[in-house]
């Protein structure tokens, strides 16, 4: 019987670490996709020649801001 006790708690365990570590792991796949596609772009951006007028610097300012929106938005739906 104690055996079945100590078995029938570490089924618990794991289906409730499961359980958890995939709430945790599903942090939204469209935002996790855009964090990769705004980080993507702005290698690009630090790529491309500098000679466009002052709009390159520009364009990856506000992609590092997006950037920080995004993983802003990520942690707060994790807290909440």
């Amino acid at each position: 019987m104690r055996r079945s006790v100590i078995r029938g708690l570490l089924l618990v365990a794991v289906l409730v670490i499961g359980f958890v570590a995939g709430q945790l792991s599903a942090a939204q796949p469209h935002m996790q996709a855009a964090l990769t596609h705004l980080k993507q772009a702005r290698t690009s951006l630090n790529r491309a020649t500098a000679d466009k007028g002052g709009h390159r610097e520009r364009a990856i300012e506000l992609v590092n801001q997006a950037i920080d929106q995004v993983e802003a938005g990520i942690a707060y739906d994790r807290r909440h």
